[in-house]
């Protein structure tokens, strides 16, 4: 117990009935601003969390440059794969809270987080958290309890503001720019540009994974002498050949804060999307700790995540999930169902989409449009935010499209396989709530 708080007993309670007492307590489920946290941090001693720190920003790729983060520093034995414990914090979860919290890849059980918890619950005094900054604190404090190397931290909305800034990173990462959020962040990509760029350190290296940075981003990392390494640049690029039966490698050059170049020559084009692959290796050359070139064709190979367009079955159906819950990711899910299409013999394809209110509903569903053939949607029910499934279909109405309505996503789910014939694909698709629940049809 730290000296300067009140003694307090806290009643044990399990990890979901303190996500339930959070959801509920702070007034607003989005609030911007560093101060409340900031004082609950020092209180806690928790504003260094390891002895090296990776903070990843950007619209679209955070997780995917995590999860590759991740499996690079854990299998190559140069990176201290043996020695070091490697921690990292992803926002949301798919099926579980303690998704969110891993180290060594693995989710942290219930009882550390609750301990975390329970311990941020006194500091707090009378400061008022959010649901994600409560997260927030308890992954850098389990980091801190568990004497983590390396911490892999995943900004939630922007980057300037977000909690996860309170860290004073030792490499920054923003892995792409577009709109998303923009009642919080702004309507242009200059604004946008400006809010992720905010986790960059004076002096310290900043990895850009857009090909195309807002010169607002360009501005501020000028500004604040930062060590801007900008995907396209001669000091970190990468170029792709096309070889034999369609195949490509990817040729990749890196450079640390030193100029001291890697050159990553024949790789495999990652599972997951590309430039986030690529800021991930760059990360680690800033970081000091350059993977090898057997590190990274593994990760770029074996690396995926949950609802990046994944493949699976419901009975001897396809089916694809996919996280894309905004125009950006929606481009990148059309341009992967493309390609997909042209490798199948899939005769008919079902879209089960549903989005948060909040979300550009229009610009999610344009990308798809020569894609799915019938649309569906449903109500997200375990969304506060969600929008209503009879206004999602109005703005498919807009396209001269005739959409079913289904009050759940099991329902719409059930109902269109039963329309399914043989060589038909299911693409559930849209907020991370909608693939949640279509995971656990899944696993029913």
């Amino acid at each position: 117990m730290l000296k300067w708080a009140p003694r307090i007993i806290l009643k044990k309670i399990s990890l979901s009935e303190w996500l339930t007492l959070l959801e509920a307590r702070h007034p607003r489920a989005i609030d911007l601003g560093l101060d409340r946290i900031s004082q609950v941090a020092e209180r806690l001693d928790l504003l260094v969390p390891a002895r090296q720190v990776i903070s990843v920003a950007g619209t679209n790729g955070k997780g995917s440059c995590v999860a590759l983060l991740e499996a690079m520093l854990l299998t190559d034995e140069s990176l201290g794969a043996d020695e070091n414990k490697v921690g990292a914090f992803t926002s949301p979860h798919l099926s579980t809270y303690n998704e969110r919290i891993r180290i060594n890849a693995k989710p942290v059980d219930d009882q550390l987080i609750c301990a975390a918890f329970a311990e941020i619950e006194v500091a707090r005094g009378d400061i008022s958290l959010t649901y994600f900054e409560f997260g927030t604190l308890a992954a850098l404090w389990v980091f801190k309890q568990q004497a983590v190397d390396i911490a892999l931290l995943e900004v939630g909305l922007g980057g300037r503001l977000d909690a996860v800034n309170i860290v004073n990173a030792d490499v920054a990462v923003v892995t792409s720019i577009d709109l998303d959020h923009q009642d919080w962040l702004g309507n242009d990509r200059e604004s946008i540009g400006v809010e992720k760029v905010g986790i960059a350190r004076r002096g310290r290296p900043l990895v850009c994974g857009d090909i195309d940075p807002p010169r607002s981003l360009l501005a501020y990392l000028k500004g604040i002498n930062a060590l801007g390494f900008m995907l396209g640049t001669e000091a970190f690029y990468c170029s792709e050949e096309i070889g034999s039966q369609d195949v490509s490698a990817l040729d990749l050059v890196c450079t640390d804060t030193s100029g001291q170049v890697f050159n990553y020559r024949g790789l495999p084009r990652p599972k997951l999307p590309r430039d986030s692959a690529l800021c991930a290796v760059q990360a680690l050359v800033c970081l000091g700790r350059a993977p090898s070139q057997e590190t990274v064709g593994r990760a770029f190979t074996e690396t995926s995540l949950p609802g990046r367009f994944q493949q699976a079955h419901f009975g001897h159906h396809p089916v694809i999930l996919d996280v894309a819950h905004n125009p950006a990711a929606a481009c990148l899910l059309a341009e992967k169902l493309d390609e997909y299409l042209k490798t199948t013999n899939t005769n008919k394809v079902y879209g089960l989409f549903g989005a948060l209110a909040d979300k550009d509903i229009d610009g999610m569903i344009s990308p798809l449009l020569s894609d799915i053939d019938s649309w569906h949607v449903c109500e997200l029910e375990a969304a506060a935010r969600a929008a209503s499934a009879k206004d999602i279909a109005a703005k498919l109405e807009a396209f001269n499209l005739s959409p079913h309505i289904y009050g759940s996503v099991e329902k719409g789910w059930l109902s269109v396989v039963e329309q399914m014939s043989d060589n038909d694909v299911l693409v559930v698709f849209g907020s991370f709530y909608m693939v949640s629940e279509g995971l656990q049809l899944l696993d029913g």
